[in-house]
């Protein structure tokens, strides 16, 4: 595959998606690059803004397996990963597999369940792997993590740990639709007689399971020269100095920003990696791995304009 082939189709995978999901090209796009770099996603919205569906339709144009949690205060680790169970017939344990055996996995509200529940993901967004009574099983290796949660509703939720948060390579804000994107939705979603399946709304797959790996070997062989990264570890160890933020990002984020950023260039035909693919995924890659000071929310500082601040005063490499 050329890099021709995957910008080809990328862009026959959005016209895709567009046929359910109207407006949110910006979400698809992150949700692709994180595909292609290997990473997982946490959107974050209010209800009603098609995060659920992205998730399905997105699973259903690339033809993988699609897995689905719905996290609520009672749910164990065991309804995750799955349990051995005792057969009385052949007198020996048998693995029942949870649904986080799958390629794309929605967790469907991640903020619902404990942290002894949460922390049952952690090995299996890092290594693609669950370990049970012992055993190590394999994950598919394009296993895929993403996750909603609601920002408004409080009662009821548990935020995510750093060490969660973490293995996220982005965390998206999903915003409203514009007035004109919403009436689009209102005209295309407004029968209540049709289910909002994938399969209904007219999508197809696209891509096959080899085609997806030809396409992430070239998003990875995308360039990166030395003072993209010397920029890229400027920016991340700026969060850790200045006093905007009590806790700044890690070194594997930097590693891992500069991996989304391969993946950015490859989808917009390039095999190098530009000032601009750092900049354009910074926030996303940025925002929930580092913890506001209290000095800045006295001053009416957030979060995201912390980190805007650093890179206007980051220079870029020419």
């Amino acid at each position: 595959m050329q890099l021709a082939d995957l910008r080809a189709l990328a862009d026959r995978i959005r016209a895709e998606m567009a046929k359910a999901v109207v407006g949110q090209a910006d979400t698809v796009d992150l949700m692709l690059t994180a595909l292609f770099a290997g990473g997982h996603i946490l959107l974050e919205g209010p209800p009603g803004t098609a995060k659920t569906l992205l998730a399905q339709c997105f699973a259903h144009t690339l033809a993988l397996q699609f897995g689905r949690i719905q996290f609520t205060p009672d749910l164990m680790p065991g309804d995750i990963l799955g349990s051995n169970l005792f057969n009385f017939q052949t007198s020996s344990f048998t693995l029942t597999k949870g649904p986080v055996f799958c390629d794309v996995l929605l967790a469907d509200e991640i903020n619902r369940t404990p942290p002894k529940t949460q922390a049952a993901l952690l090995e299996a967004m890092q290594e693609r792997g669950v370990t049970l009574d012992g055993q190590r099983h394999q994950l598919s290796p394009r296993f895929t993590v993403i996750a909603t949660q609601n920002p408004i509703e409080q009662q009821g939720a548990y935020p995510l740990p750093e060490a969660q948060l973490d293995r996220f390579l982005f965390k998206h804000i999903l915003a409203y639709p514009s007035a004109a994107e919403e009436r689009r939705i209102v005209a295309q979603h407004g029968s209540a007689h049709r289910s909002m399946s994938p399969a209904t709304l007219g999508i197809t797959n696209v891509v096959d399971a080899a085609t997806l790996t030809a396409a992430a070997e070239v998003a990875a062989s995308a360039r990166l020269t030395d003072e993209v990264i010397d920029y890229i570890v400027r920016i991340v160890r700026a969060t850790r100095e200045g006093g905007a933020f009590e806790l700044g990002a890690s070194p594997r984020a930097a590693a891992m920003l500069a991996s989304a950023a391969r993946a950015r260039s490859a989808l917009d035909g390039r095999d190098y990696v530009i000032p601009d693919d750092v900049k354009a995924l910074a926030l996303p890659a940025l925002r929930h791995r580092v913890l506001l000071s209290p000095a800045a929310e006295i001053e009416g500082r957030t979060t995201d304009s912390a980190l805007k601040s650093i890179l206007d005063r980051t220079e870029a490499p020419r």
